[in-house]
């Protein structure tokens, strides 16, 4: 392998390599398994690290912080060229972090692969973020797997185990591996994608000491398994390195790993004939049934379609931004993407298909680690970095201007969500505005992170997927503008358990009225938004479609969704009403605020069905402003769903934890004490391995130091995001009240009791009279379910 050198070497093989000799894979793997140390080999055989450094120097991990805490933060792209039984191929690679508090990373990483290689650790084994990045993989991005069970030198080294029980524990991660692929791929592929030693899919070895194998390898340098045994035990009995660098010499990691990726991983130009059925938006079918490229050109779509399937560089311009990459030390943003149809070149002017507007591309070239080399076009089938003007998000589909109007792609799906919050803001208020785009700037970089701004105290909140990501982000924005630091506080949902009353409701001048009704949303509906195949800009008909036959969907709800926030739906089911598009867009952005801050404790609503049942709308344009008409509806969507049995959910994660045995009953001792559950727990050698669960709201008051402690720092834990679960109901009006005193403290406008329904009876049409009745009874229901029934039971006396 030799490292490509020089601009006018690069611009030639990434314009007229060809498609079938490239390879666009990513590695990926739970923590601490190897990836940044595998990758240091394919380094060395690039020439862009020594055989000295390789395995120690984790030359993808650029970053000060990644450096300092021996993880991998940012994904990192590496352009390489190899020699292979007579043919050159291309490798564009992505080193991705396997803790889970940067699995965006890995998200966007596989929408701009072809292929990827799942690193298992073999004493450890399929851990968490191993069975999360094969869904990604697999089941999300279409991307096909090979296996490389990396550190085998612990099972000889730490647990001493003879020939047959190591070729055990092989066959044990290879079954489990195998079913999460079975599990999570697309029908045509379930079983070919499952990986084979016998074929060469799996490979063995050890980052750590630079060898590894496959059984083809073997075969064809007529060694067998056994050498491996051999060599260690001298090299433990004697003391000595010599037989660990024989298997480097003649093993060498980078050899049965390439060899691996060339042939199980597949070309661009066999990836994207099914990736495009997955990843893009139009109909792929018109591509597959056109006979000549000239036929193709006959419609838009179908020419893009068959530009898509063969990757070709004279179609539409078609791609995805995939990842932003803030230089470490100037701080400016590059993106970095992936183009798969059409050409793309400096300076050209491209159309953002979901921003829906036009910018300018500057800088075009091609990433490699922390260095962006120039080129002047970039045809399909290749990854590439510019600079743009104007700061957009990853996963922003682009054309070319005259395109506009083609499909875009399905938005990268993240296996996590927001669930911790630390508030941010100035030291000095004259930097407010420069902290709002440093937040933008980070935020975009990793859209697994929120923001949000609160207009009065100049205060932003700052959601991640866990205590760590926060972390991150703030030291990042600290280093470009002082900031005061909040606690670190779990981001609460609040749901509907059953259906609230249909209430009706009126301005304050009584001119218009409203009527609606709240109800959970069923869980299939969640699941289709959350996966983006439901959203709010899609066809509606097409929409319709898709919520009847896979939701059981109502037609008339079916084909009237005004507005998705969140996993919440707002439909009109109205008949009839006159001027009521003139009240619409007021009504959705009341549904919107609603849905950030709801009514128990300003916290997200979510799983929510808000269906408007009638209105009526002024004839007068002076009487349907938005500040009538903004009441009526918070007081309609305010009372519906606190007479719907409302309660506070909270976020579940999952917790791998590795330890010495010793240590076992203080962990599990101290996961009891934080209403932690252990689901699994084994003993492999002389370390422990627990799975648990814990609510965030117990991870993030000091569960890291207290387990730190207990361990003397020996325990090394990650966490998954699981689920929204239902906050116990003994601990609901106590959180609901903590969480509203906490939000007045910090100057929110929020009073510190919980709401009840009659708390917005001045709204209540025709008056709280008519209503009162209706909403007991409809309360009464619940009887001792009903969750917050201390505070509701209240209503009786108002």
């Amino acid at each position: 392998m030799v490292r490509i050198k020089g601009e006018e070497e690069i611009r030639n093989i990434v314009k007229k390599h060809p498609l079938e000799l490239r390879r666009i894979f990513s590695i990926v793997a739970h923590i601490d398994h190897g990836k940044s140390t595998a990758c240091d080999y394919l380094m060395r055989r690039a020439g862009l690290l020594s055989d000295t450094l390789a395995g120690d120097r984790r030359l993808t991990d650029y970053d000060e912080e990644e450096q300092e805490r021996g993880i991998t933060i940012f994904t990192s792209v590496a352009l390489l060229n190899y020699e292979y039984e007579g043919k050159t191929y291309l490798f564009e690679l992505n080193d991705t972090p396997g803790h889970i508090s940067f699995t965006g990373e890995v998200s966007r990483a596989l929408r701009g692969s072809d292929g990827a290689v799942v690193l298992v650790d073999a004493l450890e084994g399929v851990m968490t973020q191993t069975e999360t990045n094969i869904k990604l993989a697999v089941g999300e991005e279409w991307v096909k797997p090979i296996l490389f069970i990396n550190k085998v030198d612990r099972l000889i080294r730490e647990l001493k185990l003879p020939p047959e029980k190591i070729i055990k524990r092989f066959e044990e991660i290879i079954k489990e591996v195998n079913k999460l692929i079975e599990d999570a791929a697309p029908k045509p592929f379930k079983e070919k994608w499952k990986v084979n030693p016998a074929a060469g899919s799996v490979v063995f070895g050890s980052a750590k000491d630079g060898w590894a194998f496959t059984i083809p390898l073997l075969q064809k340098k007529k060694l067998t398994a056994n050498i491996v045994l051999q060599k260690y035990a001298e090299a433990l009995e004697k003391n000595i390195d010599e037989p660990i660098l024989w298997l480097r010499r003649n093993l060498p990691l980078d050899e049965a790993l390439l060899e691996a990726i060339i042939r199980h991983l597949p070309s661009p130009i066999d990836a994207q004939k099914y990736r495009m059925v997955k990843l893009w938006q139009g109909d792929i079918k018109k591509g597959l049934n056109v006979k000549s490229m000239e036929e193709a050109k006959n419609d838009l779509e179908t020419w893009t379609a068959y530009s898509l399937i063969n990757v070709r560089s004279d179609g539409p311009l078609l791609g995805m931004i995939t990842k932003i990459f803030i230089d470490p030390r100037s701080k400016r943003p590059t993106l970095i993407g992936r183009v798969f149809s059409g050409t793309i070149h400096d300076g050209e002017t491209i159309y953002l298909v979901n921003a829906k507007k036009s910018i300018r591309i500057r800088r075009l070239g091609i990433m490699e680690i922390d260095t962006v080399l120039p080129v002047d076009e970039i045809p399909a089938g290749n990854l590439f970095a510019c600079q743009l003007p104007d700061l957009i998000p990853s996963g922003e589909t682009f054309t070319s201007m005259e395109y506009r109007d083609i499909p875009g792609f399905e938005k990268i799906v993240y296996a996590s969500e927001p669930v911790v919050s630390r508030s941010i803001k100035p030291k000095n208020p004259r930097d407010l505005g420069k902290l709002g785009e440093v937040v933008n700037k980070w935020v975009s970089a990793d859209p697994t992170a929120t923001f949000t701004k609160d207009e009065k105290s100049g205060e932003y909140i700052l959601s991640g997927i866990d205590p760590l990501q926060i972390e991150i982000l703030v030291k990042r924005i600290q280093e470009e503008v002082p900031i005061d630091v909040g606690i670190p506080i779990t981001v609460y949902q609040e749901r509907p358990l059953a259906r609230g009353v249909e209430i009706k409701t009126k301005c304050t001048e009584g001119h218009n009225k409203l009527q609606l009704y709240i109800e959970p949303l069923d869980e299939k509906t969640q699941q289709l938004i959350k996966e983006g195949k439901i959203t709010e800009m899609m066809d509606s008909k097409e929409r319709a479609r898709i919520l009847r036959e896979e939701a059981g969907w109502d037609t008339k709800h079916a084909r009237n969704i005004w507005a998705i926030e969140g996993t919440n739906v707002l439909v009109n089911a109205t008949s009839g009403v006159q001027r009521l598009d003139r009240a619409k867009p007021y009504i959705i952005s009341t549904f919107r605020e609603f849905m950030h801050e709801s009514a128990l404790a300003k916290e997200p609503g979510a799983a929510m069905k808000v269906v408007v049942t009638d209105a009526f709308v002024h004839e007068d344009p002076a009487h349907t402003r938005a500040g009538q008409l903004f009441v009526m509806t918070l007081s309609a969507l305010n009372i519906s769903f606190l007479t719907s049995n409302p309660a506070l959910f909270e976020p579940i994660l999952r917790v791998d934890i590795k330890s010495p045995v010793d240590y076992m009953s203080n962990i599990i001792a101290i996961l009891q004490q934080r209403r932690g559950k252990v689901l699994e727990n084994k003993i492999v050698g002389d370390s422990m391995y627990i799975r648990a669960t814990i609510p965030a709201s117990e991870a993030v008051k000091g569960f890291a130091d207290t387990l730190r402690g207990a361990t003397q720092g020996r325990a090394f834990f990650g966490y998954q995001f699981e689920k929204y679960d239902m906050l116990p109901k003994d601990l609901q009006i106590p959180t609901i009240l903590e969480i509203r005193k906490r939000k007045k403290e910090e100057g929110k406008e929020i009073g510190e009791e919980i709401p009840t329904p009659f708390t917005f009876k001045a709204r209540m049409y025709p008056d709280a009279g008519h209503w009162r009745n209706a909403i007991i009874e409809h309360m009464k229901q619940y009887g001792n379910k009903l969750v917050i029934k201390e505070i509701l039971e209240k209503s009786l006396g108002e």
